[in-house]
């Protein structure tokens, strides 16, 4: 088994930053598709693709990428691989966790850190451009994306443009807890398939095959999601005693169930599978070999510790 590190990784804010930065951009379509979605779920798929790319084209598919998602994910990448990282090891050192253990605390704590440290009003700001958009449409001429900032920070202040970030930090920890605790137990499954021992390593297709299935299998929050687009969407609730209340969790929840059922619950499920496999795939496995190769040490092996 390679060694553990001693003392603070800091390398890992750097690989985050910078991995995230291009995870993001590229998945950013799907993310788009996702929330359209999860706002108008009497969409179908094909129904939410033909609307977003009725916005600019192909540049539909990219909105608030530029600056929320890029602020949003150089921040909150470094933040994660640095705070899942250090709890990981914690967990295995101290407390003598196997890799789905030590995953799952390593991802539910940097989920919970990213959130709430960098990306409330990012995410707001992101869903709020994806929604928004549908103002040109009906011929009124959107405004700029800062001055939009300024409406919701000068009307609400620093809660409004944080609306929905407790709902965001719920989805965090379910999300990269589920990614990575899956992840690393896909790899133990995939380890005994192989007739590997516990501390053997495994290939980099086999790295990929367990991030996929962590990804895949992590997207069962979709409710979760739903819920924080909703609270954090532009659009205007038709229904006037929905558009008075304060949003919260459990009320966004019940109104979106009286409204769509279960189904509405799980919309723009498929597109974040697609994300989740990718990003699972990015910040996990890979990240993996990019923390290793920048250290000059083995590709480190999640497996059951021995006491």
């Amino acid at each position: 088994m390679a060694p553990m590190e001693k003392g603070f990784s800091w390398s890992n804010i750097a690989v985050g930053a910078t991995m995230n930065m291009e995870v993001t951009t590229l998945g950013q379509p799907l993310e788009v598709l996702k929330t359209q979605m999860a706002a108008n779920r009497q969409q179908t798929m094909l129904q939410a693709f033909n609307t977003v790319l009725s916005r600019g084209g192909i540049k539909g598919f990219y909105q608030g990428l530029i600056p929320w998602a890029w602020i949003e994910a150089s921040t909150k990448g470094a933040v994660l691989l640095f705070a899942s990282g250090e709890i990981e090891t914690m967990a295995k050192e101290k407390f003598g966790l196997g890799g789905a253990g030590a995953g799952l605390l390593g991802g539910m704590g940097g989920g919970i850190a990213q959130a709430y440290a960098t990306m409330g009003f990012c995410t707001c700001m992101k869903t709020v451009e994806i929604t928004r958009h549908k103002q040109a449409a009906a011929g009124v001429a959107p405004q700029g994306t800062f001055s939009v900032f300024m409406d919701i920070y000068r009307k609400e202040g620093i809660a409004g443009i944080n609306k929905g970030v407790n709902a965001v930090a719920v989805r965090q920890m379910t999300n990269w807890g589920s990614r990575m605790g899956f992840a690393r137990l896909a790899e133990s499954a995939i380890r005994n398939v192989r007739g590997k021992r516990e501390h053997e390593q495994l290939g980099a297709l086999d790295k990929i095959a367990a991030a996929s299935i962590g990804g895949a299998l992590a997207t069962w929050n979709q409710p979760i999601e739903v819920v924080r687009v909703e609270m954090q969407s532009a659009m205007k609730s038709a229904d006037a005693v929905r558009a008075a209340q304060k949003k919260t969790i459990a009320n966004t929840l019940s109104y979106i169930y009286k409204e769509n059922g279960i189904k509405g619950l799980y919309r723009g499920v498929t597109p974040r599978i697609g994300l989740g496999i990718w990003q699972t795939v990015c910040m996990v496995s890979f990240a993996d070999y990019v923390k290793a190769a920048i250290k000059g040490t083995p590709v480190p092996v999640h497996a059951t510790l021995k006491k």
